[in-house]
C-alpha cells in the first residue's frame, strides 16, 4: 500500500471519536443534571487543544478544563468563548490577562486569592474563581485545616465571585476503592462550610472515571479527561472509541541471511533467511527505547514483530518472507480495531499509563493531522 507520508511519522487524530466520545460522557452527566467540562490541558492531551475543543463543544460539552491561563489564554485567542477553568499556574501567571478574558481561575490558598484580587482590581473586573479543597490527593488544594479562612476571606472579597467549589479524586479509576467515599464525605463537609460562609457555589468532583461510574458524585459538573480521548479509565467496557493513531511508513526494504544480527547491541539474529523493513521513526519521535524486543506493528495486514533495539530514528521490522513495498504504511498503535497495537498496549508492555503514551505524541519531527471534520 503506497501512502503519501511525512518524511518521518505523523499521529492522526479523529475527531469523529471525540464527538462520539464526548456525546457518551454528557449524556451520563446530563442525565444527573449535570453538565461537562472537557479538559484540554497539555494541547489536548497530545491531540491538539483547540480542534478537540471545537468538537467537544460541538458534541455538548459546555465547559472547558485547562491547566495554565496560558493554555487558556491561546483557547480564547483562536475565539472559543465557553467558559474555562484554570487550575495550576505559577506565581510568575498573568491572572491579569486571564480576568480580562474572562477565565475561571482556581483558588487553593488565602496567598492565591489574594494574587487573583490583585488581578481583578488590575484587570477592572470582578474575577470569577473555583475554591479547591484538598480531599485526600495531597497535591494542591487546600487543606481542610484552612478551608474555613478560605471561604470567609473569599466571601468578602469585593474582587471575586465565587462560581464554584472543587477537588479531585485519587482512585475513581479503581471502583470501589474505599478512598472514593472518604473523598465525597470531606467534599460535603467542605460544601457546608462554604455555604456557611454565605457561599452558594457549583460543586464539581467527577473526573472520566468517576464520570462513568459513580453519577451520584457528577453533581453540578464534571470534568472528563481521558475519557474524551478515547482511553477507557475504568475496568468495565465503555464505548469509547481511541482518537489518535501513530504511524510511519517503510522507506527501505532489505533481505537478509540467517545469522545476520541488527541494531545497536546485536541483541536480535535472524533465526532464517528473512526480509527486513526499515522505519523511519525512534525516541526521538515517541517510540520509547524500552519497547525493543517487545514491540511489533501492523505492516501490510499482519502484525510484524521489531527487530532489535529501537534507535533515536529507526526502527527495524522482521517481515519473514514477505517484502513490503517502499512507502508502505506502518502502524505503530491505533484503535486496536484491525488487530494493530494500542496506546493501551504500550502502556501495559512499559508499565505505565496510556496517558503518558499519548500526551507524549507532540514531537517536532511527528506531524499531526486530523479527519472527521475541520480542526
Amino acid at each position: 500500500m503506497n501512502v503519501d507520508l511525512p518524511i518521518r511519522a505523523e499521529t492522526v487524530v479523529d475527531l469523529r471519536a471525540v464527538r462520539h466520545n464526548v456525546a457518551l460522557l454528557a449524556g451520563r452527566a446530563a442525565a444527573s443534571g449535570a453538565a461537562t467540562m472537557v479538559v484540554v490541558k497539555a494541547d489536548g492531551y497530545g491531540h491538539g487543544a483547540l480542534p478537540v475543543a471545537r468538537a467537544a463543544l460541538d458534541a455538548g460539552a459546555t465547559w472547558l478544563g485547562t491547566a495554565s491561563v496560558h493554555e487558556a489564554l491561546a483557547l480564547r485567542e483562536q475565539g472559543i468563548t465557553a467558559p474555562i477553568l484554570s487550575w495550576l499556574d505559577t506565581p510568575a501567571a498573568d491572572f491579569a490577562a486571564g480576568v480580562a478574558a474572562g477565565v475561571d481561575l482556581s483558588v487553593s490558598s488565602p496567598g492565591e486569592l489574594a494574587r487573583v484580587s490583585a488581578a481583578a482590581a488590575s484587570a477592572g473586573r470582578v474575577a470569577r474563581v473555583h475554591l479547591k479543597i484538598d480531599t485526600g490527593l495531597a497535591r494542591n488544594g487546600c487543606p481542610p485545616e484552612t478551608w474555613p479562612h478560605l471561604v470567609k476571606a473569599a466571601a468578602a472579597e469585593p474582587g471575586v465571585q465565587v462560581v464554584a467549589m472543587w477537588s479531585h479524586l485519587a482512585c475513581a479509576d479503581e471502583p470501589g476503592h474505599p478512598s472514593i467515599d472518604a473523598q465525597a464525605a470531606r467534599f460535603a463537609d467542605a460544601h457546608r462550610v462554604a455555604r456557611e460562609a454565605g457561599l452558594d457555589p457549583m460543586r464539581h468532583l467527577a473526573n472520566s472515571a468517576a464520570t462513568l461510574t459513580r453519577p451520584d458524585l457528577h453533581f453540578d459538573l464534571v470534568r472528563p479527561g481521558i475519557a474524551v480521548y478515547g482511553l477507557n479509565p475504568v475496568p468495565q467496557a465503555e464505548d469509547l472509541r481511541p482518537v489518535m493513531t501513530f504511524r510511519s511508513s517503510v522507506v527501505l526494504t532489505r533481505r537478509v541471511p540467517a545469522g545476520e544480527s541488527v541494531s545497536y547491541g546485536h541483541t536480535w539474529t535472524a533465526t532464517r533467511d528473512t526480509t527486513l523493513a526499515l522505519v523511519p521513526a525512534g525516541y526521538a519521535d515517541g517510540v520509547p527505547r524500552s519497547l525493543s524486543g517487545r514491540m511489533s506493528v501492523w505492516l501490510d495486514g499482519a502484525r510484524r514483530p521489531v527487530a532489535g533495539r529501537i534507535c533515536m530514528d529507526q526502527f527495524v521490522v522482521d517481515c519473514g518472507d514477505h517484502e513490503p513495498d517502499v512507502g508502505a504504511e506502518v502502524v505503530l498503535f491505533g484503535d486496536g480495531t484491525l488487530g494493530e497495537p494500542t496506546a493501551r498496549e504500550w502502556a501495559d508492555t512499559l508499565g505505565t499509563i496510556d496517558y503518558e503514551i499519548v500526551t507524549g505524541m507532540y514531537r517536532p519531527r511527528v506531524a499531526r493531522r486530523y479527519v472527521g471534520g475541520t480542526p
